[in-house]
C-alpha cells in the first residue's frame, strides 16, 4: 500500500498522472489524487511534480 499523497495545493497540471507506471493517480475535481491501493511508492510522481506537492507519510 502506498504512502505518497498529493496536497490540496496541487495545480492540476497532470504531470504526475502521465508518468505513474501503475496508473495510481487520477484527477478528482480541481486536483489529482493517488489511489493508495495501487501506489507502489516508486516516487516517480514526486520527481516530476513542478510545485512539490507530493508528500510521503
Amino acid at each position: 500500500m502506498g504512502t505518497h499523497y498529493i496536497t490540496e495545493d496541487c495545480i492540476n497540471c497532470g504531470a504526475c498522472d502521465d508518468i505513474c507506471p501503475v496508473d495510481a493517480i487520477s484527477e478528482k475535481g480541481e486536483i489529482h489524487v493517488i489511489d493508495q491501493e495501487l501506489c507502489t511508492d516508486c516516487g516517480i510522481c514526486d520527481d516530476v511534480c513542478p510545485v512539490d506537492v507530493i508528500m510521503t507519510g
